[in-house]
């Protein structure tokens, strides 16, 4: 497809930028958080510090994929209530943005925010369409609840001319040490889009074999990933099945429980439930696919983690949107040198 430049949307600490930039593909991110613009500045990444929506694809003329996670209410929670609503309000305006009618009426009569800025992506690749320098590929990603947004924004892509691959993927499967289900959208000019291929087992606390599995290597652990004394355990801060009295548990030869702003709420013990240090911000990082010098700066540092798409996964996904060749296959350990 040609030389690729990105521009990333809600651009966060650095989880997408950071594997645009492994895998060679130069960019920027917008990011309105000064914490999280400090850590990026850190590491070496490109930013625009700023509102997603005070900036359109002609700021940026080089770009030409675009990227990113929007912040996104759980529009599953209220099933038929305020979050159904929203979810229903939210498709009917993609809908009108795809007939090209002004929304910008009805978008500062929305009552949340999130709502706003999930829909800019969106905005963005049309413009972009309607200018006549489309984006050769939109990648989105974002935790699951956003599924029933990107399907749309596929049917609407779809219908502008891409090809496109939507779904849910689970982060261990791409050698993250960490269970949490991603929803993600790859939209191509050219070519045909297809999710990337799982690299690792999927995570099952009590899997069989099941005839027909890919051969494929066991998920990584926590244990492989943290300098820490093995066997510990990791004691969720959020219950089981609802239930904040069933702290969910996981050992160090098991992959971590999603993480979460929360991450640093989070026990650690041993077996004999003797208490350890609790997660540091390198460690958390770790568990995202992040490298263990990750930058971290600022506060809210468990914010910053807990929102950011991980590296790996996202190094997959960018790699089957662009036709690039992943060479790592688990975590890094050590920040790159970043050019200056």
């Amino acid at each position: 497809m040609g030389t690729y430049e990105h521009v990333d949307l809600f651009a966060g600490a650095g989880g997408l930028g950071l594997a645009a930039r492994g895998l060679g593909v130069p960019g920027v991110g917008i990011e309105w958080d000064k914490n999280a613009c400090a850590t990026r500045q850190a590491a070496g990444l490109a930013t625009q510090k700023g509102d997603v929506r005070d900036f359109s694809p002609s700021d940026f003329p080089s770009a030409n994929v675009l990227v990113g996670g929007p912040p996104c209410m759980v529009y599953s929670d209220a099933g038929a209530g305020a979050a159904r609503r929203a979810l229903t309000d939210t498709l009917d305006l993609m809908q009108r943005m795809a007939r090209r009618e002004d929304v910008t009426a009805r978008l500062v009569q929305l009552d949340d925010v999130r709502q706003h800025l999930v829909l800019e992506p969106l905005r963005w690749a049309l413009d972009s369409i309607d200018s006549g320098r489309p984006y050769e590929a939109v990648v989105l990603a974002q935790v699951s609840p956003v599924l029933p947004i990107w399907e749309v924004m596929g049917d609407v892509l779809s219908a502008n001319g891409y090809s496109v691959a939507c779904g849910l993927l689970r982060a261990e499967e791409y050698g993250v040490p960490q269970t949490r289900r991603f929803a993600v959208l790859i939209a191509r000019r050219r070519g045909t889009a297809a999710l990337p291929k799982a690299t690792h087992q999927w995570f099952r606390k009590t899997r069989s074999p099941v005839p027909g599995d890919p051969v494929l290597p066991p998920c990584v652990t926590m244990g492989e990933v943290l300098d820490r004394p093995e066997p510990f355990i990791v004691v969720s801060n959020y219950g089981s099945s609802g239930d904040p009295r069933a702290r969910g548990r996981r050992t160090s030869r098991q992959p971590a429980p999603a993480v979460t702003a929360k991450i640093f709420r989070c026990r650690v013990i041993t077996d004999d439930d003797a208490a350890q240090d609790r997660l540091s911000a390198s460690e958390a990082g770790q568990l995202q696919s992040f490298p263990a010098d990750y930058p971290w700066q600022g506060h809210d540092k468990g914010q910053q983690i807990g929102n950011a798409t991980p590296p790996l996964l996202a190094t997959h996904i960018l790699a089957a949107a662009l036709d690039l060749a992943v060479q790592p296959t688990r975590p890094t350990e050590t920040m790159p040198v970043p050019s200056r």
